[in-house]
């Protein structure tokens, strides 16, 4: 089979403090060879978790370690465990290598779509490396320090009718129904977004925390995980060309850095 990609797979800064910030699906590359087979609307990567390095910009001043993604969740999606099984039984998901839209729209033009032995060499190019950082720089931090904390960055539009009915949350945090943080934590986080003016916030609800979050949250090892999923109306805009508001996006970012500062003092705690 043909290399699948010539692009590293992530970015990574390494931080100074016990916070890791993982954003697994701001990346937006497609190689050619694939993008050739999408349809005109997968080529728009349009599920993308749009502008979340630029809307955690300042955490790298913080002393968090960044680790973040370079190819597009229509390639491989590194928030899925590596064998495809459902984050969510019963409820309706993309797959490690999405053949759809978050709308239902067909990604690849007709008999385009990736086979078992091209899933598993997209796993093996850019899946598996990712998580290898993770896992390394997970290690270093927790070598350094008693506590750690991964916070996995994620945004969605607020109306998806296929994931959830309504409108979301703005604040969604998730902690695997309490298996992959101090329940300490989760409350003092909650009780923060909650209290943020002009957004709403709910623990567990629709998005518990992915794979990322269930994988590598071992609070009885001293590392503690949470995702945030947040609107995109929060910060963005939610159509084509999903344009980054300055505006919005100052206005949330002071919720978010309470937040990460609350995880830290947890972290430096022990």
């Amino acid at each position: 089979m043909t290399t699948v990609t010539t692009e590293p797979p992530f970015v990574f800064h390494p931080g100074t403090r016990p916070l890791l910030i993982s954003i697994p699906h701001v990346g937006t590359h497609v190689p050619p060879a694939i993008a050739e087979r999408l349809t005109e609307e997968g080529r728009t990567v349009r599920d993308t978790d749009w502008h979340l390095d630029r809307l955690y910009g300042f955490a790298q001043d913080m002393g968090a370690s960044i680790l973040m993604a370079t190819h597009s969740r229509y390639v491989i999606d590194l928030n899925r465990p590596p064998d495809g099984t459902s984050l969510y039984p019963g409820q309706s998901v993309t797959g490690l290598c999405p053949v759809d839209t978050f709308e239902g729209l067909a990604l690849y033009q007709p008999g385009q779509e990736p086979d078992e032995a091209e899933i598993a060499a997209r796993r093996d190019a850019v899946w598996a490396p990712y998580h290898r950082q993770l896992a390394a720089e997970l290690a270093r931090l927790k070598s350094l320090h008693a506590r750690v904390v991964l916070w996995d960055a994620h945004s969605i539009r607020s109306v998806v009718p296929r994931f959830f009915d309504g409108r979301l949350p703005d604040l969604n945090l998730g902690t695997a129904d309490g298996a992959s943080c101090d329940p300490a934590l989760a409350q003092t986080l909650l009780s923060i977004a909650q209290s943020a003016p002009g957004y709403s916030a709910v623990l567990n609800g629709r998005f518990k925390g992915g794979h990322i979050t269930r994988q590598h949250g071992q609070p009885s090892a001293g590392i503690h995980a949470v995702q945030l999923e947040m609107t995109q109306c929060s910060y963005m805009e939610e159509d084509m060309p999903m344009r980054y508001l300055p505006d919005q996006a100052s206005q949330l970012q002071p919720t978010l850095r309470a937040l990460l500062d609350a995880a830290l003092r947890f972290a430096q705690s022990a």
